[in-house]
């Protein structure tokens, strides 16, 4: 089935670009629990499995969030809304569920559990309790400071990055740029200045922005989901650029390639991590080499032209030059994203 979005070029200059941590760390649950699969991602899920399983075991709303999240059917809205805004922190998000009213809180439940399987006990406890939207943002607010928070700076940086190059894309040639490579269920046809985009996915029917713009929201851990319903702002969140090896590095036997054996294999993974900008000590934390070493590598990387530095207040970021990207442009890809949909205001 597809759904069908009208635009015209007035919606150009209306559409908005936003990060959501909230919608992170519902992705990043949804992956951990194995409900799709990244393989770029997977030394990171291996990373932080402990973590994730010690979650399921000391908080009960976690898996009662789990037993809501289903592919091809209805997901309450407002367990994972798209942002309202741009530049919201994920407190910001977290109080809007929190002030969800009890009432919308239970229809919504009602509607996702219907026709899914039967939740445990223990969450339909949580479910029926009065202090269920509180109990479900308590759960989500740990689900964030458990897997997502402690790599959120560098995180953010990708999704920053992903967006400055979208907003870039579509505001210099259009839709047909932006939308180009976002995911292979969506598509555009145009009609001269205007144009339709169609998703592919669980619902179908027409939808038109009218002047109103499209929210694009990149994700490190998600997939395509597509929010067409009110009273959200219709949005597409798809998998952002540039995560493979941002959260952990390449697999120990990895065979190296053209550039490992020409700048050596240390200096080749710092290199590639670099594919977002990042201090030192983001680089240490994020390969597991010492201060030395990577200030080291680094230092040469800068000396042959691959990388630069930049002073931002106290710290030096480093970043690739155009070299440097197109150096590393010649590894090959660790991987594809598999994809899983969600159906609802919201369609994935």
């Amino acid at each position: 089935m597809t759904i069908r979005i009208e635009v015209t070029s007035a919606d150009v200059a209306a559409s908005r670009f936003a990060i959501s941590p909230l919608g992170e760390a519902m992705s990043a649950l949804r992956l951990c629990a194995g409900q799709y699969r990244s393989a770029p991602l997977a030394p990171w899920v291996a990373r932080v499995r402990d973590r994730y399983l010690r979650l399921r075991r000391d908080r009960p709303a976690v898996g009662a969030l789990l037993t809501l999240l289903r592919r091809g059917g209805y997901n309450a809205d407002f367990v994972q809304p798209p942002p309202s805004g741009v530049g919201l922190t994920f407190a910001d998000e977290l109080a809007a569920i929190r002030a969800t009213p009890l009432e919308q809180a239970r229809e919504e439940l009602a509607r996702n559990l219907a026709g899914h399987r039967t939740p445990p006990e223990y969450a339909r406890r949580i479910f029926e309790a009065p202090d269920v939207v509180d109990r479900i943002a308590d759960g989500i607010e740990a689900v964030w400071s458990t897997l997502v928070a402690p790599d959120w700076p560098r995180l953010r940086a990708v999704l920053e990055r992903d967006l400055l190059r979208r907003a870039g894309q579509l505001g210099t040639y259009g839709w047909a740029a932006a939308l180009a490579d976002l995911d292979p269920r969506l598509r555009w046809i145009s009609d001269g200045t205007d144009g339709v985009i169609e998703v592919d996915c669980t619902d179908r029917g027409n939808r038109t922005l009218a002047g109103r713009g499209l929210l694009f929201v990149p994700s490190a851990f998600g997939t395509l989901i597509s929010y067409t319903e009110p009273p959200w702002p219709y949005a597409i969140v798809y998998p952002a650029r540039g995560v493979a090896d941002l959260l952990g590095p390449p697999p120990p036997g990895r065979t190296p390639d053209a550039v490992d054996r020409l700048v050596g294999g240390s200096r080749a993974a710092v290199l590639r991590a670099l594919a977002v900008p990042a201090t030192t000590s983001q680089l240490v934390a994020q390969l597991g080499s010492g201060l030395g070493s990577v200030g080291g590598h680094l230092a040469v990387l800068r000396d042959a032209g691959l990388v630069s530095r930049t002073r931002l207040g106290r710290s030096v970021r480093y970043e690739r030059t155009a070299l440097g990207d197109a150096l590393a442009a010649e590894s090959p890809p660790s991987g594809a994203v598999s994809t899983a949909e969600r159906s609802s205001g919201s369609t994935r």
